[in-house]
Order: structure tokens, then C-alpha cells, then sequence
């Protein structure tokens, strides 16, 4: 499982003119999925991301989780997390889970999220997405699951 995460001042993500995230201060995740994924992987990375320390705490050092800062999270699905651009100049995919594994693995990763007491808004699986961001920092981290 990977987790591109940014630190945001505001996300939101539209599909068809409608939006269907919107945070203000927290976490815009880029989550993707790949085959062997399972829902230890989603718990995995739901602590981490939760519990990741980015936040400036009252002496400016990056100390506070989004937990911490009362943040939130707006997680969008992204299969091109798993393109593999070593050979050619078209990316393959074959490494992304499927809609039919990954969705509800997603699903998962995002409850575990709201279990631990984060507002998360999401974007719409499979859908082509809009996706606007307010980087603060600018911080952006990439997270991957522990080889198996």
C-alpha cells in the first residue's frame, strides 16, 4: 500500500462539478493499492498516517499529528501510485489492484481513519477527479507498507 500524503491548508476534490471532499487544515492522502494489499497493510498505514508527527507544535518544530491539530483528512483513491516507468515511456499498471480488490480496501483504510476519531472525506472511486490542494509548507511525505 502506498500514501502520498501533503500537508494541507485546504483540499477538495470535484467530480462532474460536484465536490465530494472538502477539508480545511489537515491531510490530503493519494492512497493506492496493489495485490497482496490486505487489511493489516490499511491498519498499518491508518496509524501512521494518523499518528504522524507534521504540524508545527507552539515552538515551530514539526511535533503535532492531524489528530493533535484537530486536522482532517481528504483521501482520494490513485491506482497510478503503482505505474512502474521503468521501461518505455507509456507507465504499465499491472502492479495496482484491481476496483474489485482494492475499493473495499480503500474503504476499509478510510474507516480505520474515522475509528480513530478523524473527519475523512473522500473522492469517488474510479471516478476522473479534480483534485485542489493548498500545500502548506510546502510538505509532502510518501508512505509505502513494509515489504511482505
Amino acid at each position: 500500500m502506498r500514501v502520498l500524503i501533503q500537508r494541507c491548508k485546504r483540499a477538495k476534490v470535484t467530480v462532474e462539478g460536484e465536490i465530494t471532499g472538502e477539508i480545511g487544515t489537515g491531510l490530503l492522502l493519494l492512497v493506492g493499492i496493489t495485490h497482496d494489499d490486505q487489511e493489516s497493510d490499511a491498519a498499518y498505514m491508518a496509524d501512521k498516517v494518523a499518528g504522524l508527527r507534521i504540524f508545527d507544535d507552539e515552538d515551530g518544530k514539526m511535533n503535532l499529528s492531524v489528530q493533535d491539530v484537530g486536522g482532517s483528512v481528504l483521501s482520494v483513491s490513485q491506482f497510478t501510485l503503482y505505474g512502474d516507468t521503468r521501461k518505455g515511456r507509456r507507465p504499465s499498471y499491472i502492479s495496482a489492484a484491481g476496483g474489485d480488490k482494492a475499493e473495499p480496501l480503500y474503504n476499509r483504510f478510510n474507516e480505520m481513519l474515522r475509528d480513530k476519531g478523524l473527519t475523512v472525506e473522500t473522492g469517488r472511486f474510479g471516478a476522473d477527479m479534480d483534485v485542489e490542494l493548498v500545500n502548506w509548507g510546502p510538505v509532502t511525505l510518501w508512505l509505502e507498507t513494509p515489504q511482505k
